[in-house]
């Protein structure tokens, strides 16, 4: 079964605690603080496995959790780090934030690796706390949370080119005959119903692979027929090859079938109709062909095209020397957009600071936070004694969370919730 598309959610290792422990030996006198820090927790790593070919194990295994980190020890030792979850899929693999879009790794090359998910810090134990006024410090930090979020995993095919054109034109024919790939081949339309890949190997000794993806019809751009399942696979080609059935055997015109296709590729997305074509006139031995391609010269008298009769191999030649040729001098198109982060480095850009935290006037005299690091900072904090309150009472304090609420209007004894906590506000 050939699955390219996937959605899972992913939930990288919560970080282990810090722990409150003294230093208890004969003979050693004031031992002090001595507990130790969380482990980290175990980060979502995506790997590129060029042993993979499409996204089945994915399929059934729609959650993926890394290990949490363990809890700090006594005499100051550190909690060991969670195991990395490392999830392997084919090479060309692209994973994207299912809520912004945003794409977060473009695995490429064989054993390439990302971290898609990082797994939270461990907590500081309470050894790291003591100072000259407070020598005994009875407070630790739990573990910070992991990331978790929903990714679109999608398999785009590494392929040098691609063959596009309507059902039933001989793409998977040619295919079949200039590599060893065995694509299903009839007679009638969408035999091919999943991409087929297959090395080139030009008569010169240069090699590419070809990809033959299913039919395309008028709206494969919209989503139509198979078109915008499979069109992503030839976002990577560099060469298109576009083969025009001009015995028109189905009854279609020809000229009209070449207009609709490139009008499909230049509706997609990723600059398809910028990439090299190459026009292949198939099924030269029928009766309508020199006719119907005597009428596609004078209407494109400005492309160069090439007379092929693939179900014998007849003048493939020097389509697989020019395919190689312009190979040779097209770069990659990337799958980045211009704003994003690219393969080859990341852009800055001014970014306005993020507000740390915002207050809400829930009425009644209660008053909500909400922020980032507020809550960041609320869930590695234990409160489970007076010095933990009080350590997280600085904490705000410090973040000027109190002068923000006496502005907004909060009074002595309003209520304060914090994740979905409540606090009493005492001026």
């Amino acid at each position: 079964m050939f699955i390219d598309r996937v959605k899972i959610n992913i939930k990288a290792g919560k970080g282990g605690d810090g722990i409150v422990a003294f230093r208890r030996e004969k003979y050693v006198a004031y031992g002090g603080p001595s507990g130790g820090d969380g482990g980290r927790g175990g980060n979502i790593i995506f790997e590129a496995d060029s042993n993979k070919s499409t996204l089945l194990d994915l399929r059934f295994h729609r959650k993926v959790k890394a290990e949490n980190g363990e809890n700090g020890k006594t005499k100051k030792m550190h909690g060991a780090d969670g195991k990395d979850c490392i999830v392997k899929v084919p090479v060309g693999t692209l994973i994207k934030d299912a809520e912004s879009g945003r794409i977060l790794a473009d695995l490429t090359t064989n054993h390439q690796q990302e971290i898609v998910a990082k797994g939270g810090k461990g907590g500081r134990g309470n050894w790291h706390f003591r100072t000259s006024k407070n020598t005994a410090p009875q407070y630790s930090e739990m573990g910070e949370v992991g990331e978790t979020r929903d990714v679109e995993v999608e398999l785009k095919l590494l392929a040098d080119v691609g063959l596009v054109g309507f059902p039933s034109v001989g793409k998977s024919t040619l295919l079949s005959v200039v590599t060893k790939a065995k694509p299903q081949i009839a007679d009638y339309h969408f035999t091919t119903i999943t991409p087929n890949l297959g090395v080139v190997q030009v008569p010169d000794g240069r090699s590419f692979v070809m990809a033959d993806l299913p039919g395309l019809i008028e709206g494969a751009s919209e989503g139509k027929g198979l078109g915008h399942q499979f069109l992503r696979h030839i976002e990577r080609c560099r060469v298109i090859i576009h083969v025009v059935d001009m015995g028109a055997n189905d009854g279609r015109d020809p000229l009209e079938d070449y207009r609709i296709i490139n009008e499909e590729l230049a509706q997609y997305a990723y600059r398809l109709i910028e990439r090299p074509q190459i026009v292949l006139a198939n099924k030269m031995d029928l009766e309508q062909a020199e006719t119907n391609l005597k009428r596609f010269k004078e209407a494109y008298p400005d492309i160069s095209i090439f007379e092929t009769t693939t179900i014998i191999a007849e003048g493939l030649d020097p389509v697989l020397y020019k395919a190689a040729d312009l190979l040779e001098v097209t770069p990659q198109f990337p799958l980045f957009n211009e704003n994003e982060e690219s393969a080859e480095g990341v852009l800055y850009k001014f970014e306005p600071e993020e507000v740390p935290f915002t207050i809400h006037n829930l009425g009644n005299h209660q008053w909500l936070v909400e922020g980032n690091e507020i809550e960041r900072s609320f869930s590695m904090s234990k409160l489970s004694n007076e010095e933990d309150i009080m350590r997280f009472a600085r904490k705000m304090r410090k973040m000027n969370v109190d002068q923000a609420l006496r502005d907004a209007g909060c009074v002595n004894g309003d209520t304060v919730v914090i994740c979905n906590v409540e606090f009493t506000f005492e001026d």
